[in-house]
């Protein structure tokens, strides 16, 4: 933590990262941001970005500020950009505003800012101070630094079981595992990715729509809905295909065939299947920060095995399926030794459920 950050200024960051956090489901591809201003100890504007392509946290609570901002103290969840995108740069329009002091977060990791910000802004004469709470926030934004830094998305898989580790039932029959508040639950959860991705064998067996269906304001916007269809089997009129959206990822050398409507990207293949790795290169450069795998347990174990889960989202419910029933993942005992370890970020009831929310443990 830097030496400057007091005790005020982390009472004020913290109201920046719950800022910051109401844009939890809109803002992708861009980070989630908030901001507040305050001179002579009151806060005079605060704001958070809302959309993409929209004024970012750091213009809105200038305008909120007016006049105050002059000499004021702002506190940003991520560092102001410096760069002409979508919007002018921040760091100027805080600059022409006349603030005293600049205290964020952590730097942005996209290298057209990547630290150019805070220097315009130190050149400018306006103190700046850097790493306050910068673990929360990188938390908040987690796969936006996941793609600048690691060049592929934070990889969240989404897992229902039985007591006994079973997804389905051995007769085949289609059954709902988990109860209407984990389902629910997970709308949250596609609700903030930037894509929803599975397979072309769930996509025949189940003919999910995969979308969200969760109201959290006066427009949702839906996540992109990725499908892994090596042989392009899937059937156009499939639900998951339906408006727009959604995007097929086939093996380079397969027929060529047409999805109707439907894009379709072309990687090389794998043992079993796609370049898994190729898929998240390609995600990233689409600007896709967090993806949702919601599959069965082949490419579930897949995404595990080619170590490219950050994070698995289990859902229990208190019921037995059986030996016979189908497995968590099909892995294989050769490759245990060489899968990454667990450990328990954090347990919660949800209705009948438990849901468990584990990361890969550190080396």
């Amino acid at each position: 933590m830097n030496e400057e950050f007091s005790a005020r200024d982390r009472e004020h960051m913290a109201r920046a990262l719950e800022l910051a956090a109401l844009g939890l489901y809109t803002t992708d591809p861009n980070p989630r941001v908030g901001c507040v201003m305050v001179n002579a100890g009151r806060v005079v504007g605060e704001s958070w970005h809302q959309r993409a392509g929209e004024p970012h946290a750091e213009v809105l609570a200038l305008r909120a500020a007016g006049t105050q901002a002059r000499g004021a103290c702002v506190y940003v969840t991520l560092e102001p950009c410096s760069h002409i995108g979508r919007t002018p740069p921040c760091a100027d329009a805080l600059i022409a505003a006349g603030v005293a002091r600049v205290v964020c977060c952590s730097q942005d990791p996209n290298p057209k800012v990547a630290g150019r910000g805070i220097d315009r802004l130190r050149s400018a004469g306006i103190a700046v101070s850097v790493g306050g709470l910068a673990d929360e926030a990188r938390r908040l934004n987690i796969g936006f630094f996941s793609r600048f830094e690691r060049g592929r998305p934070f990889v969240r898989l989404k897992l229902a079981m039985s007591l006994d580790g079973r997804t389905a039932p051995a007769s085949g029959a289609k059954m709902w595992i988990t109860s209407e508040a984990s389902r629910a639950d997970v709308q949250e959860w596609r609700a903030r990715s930037s894509a929803v991705l599975t397979g072309s064998g769930t996509v025949r067996a189940d003919d999910p729509r995969m979308n969200v269906r969760l109201a959290y304001g006066p427009w949702v916007r839906q996540p992109r809905r990725i499908v892994l269809d090596t042989q392009l089997r899937s059937a156009p009129g499939a639900r998951i295909f339906a408006g727009e959206g959604a995007l097929v990822f086939a093996a380079a050398d397969a027929a060529q065939k047409s999805l109707e409507n439907i894009p379709i990207e072309r990687v090389p293949r794998a043992a079993g299947g796609l370049d898994l790795h190729a898929v998240m290169q390609r995600l990233s450069a689409l600007e896709m920060n967090e993806v949702l795998l919601e599959c069965g347990p082949t490419l579930a174990a897949a995404f595990f095995a080619g170590g490219l889960v950050d994070e698995l989202l289990l859902y229990v419910a208190p019921r037995l399926l059986g030996a016979a029933a189908a497995p968590l993942m099909h892995i294989d005992a050769a490759q245990l030794p060489g899968l990454p370890a667990l450990e328990f970020r954090e347990q919660q009831r949800i209705g009948d459920d438990l849901r468990l929310i584990s990361t890969i443990k550190s080396p």
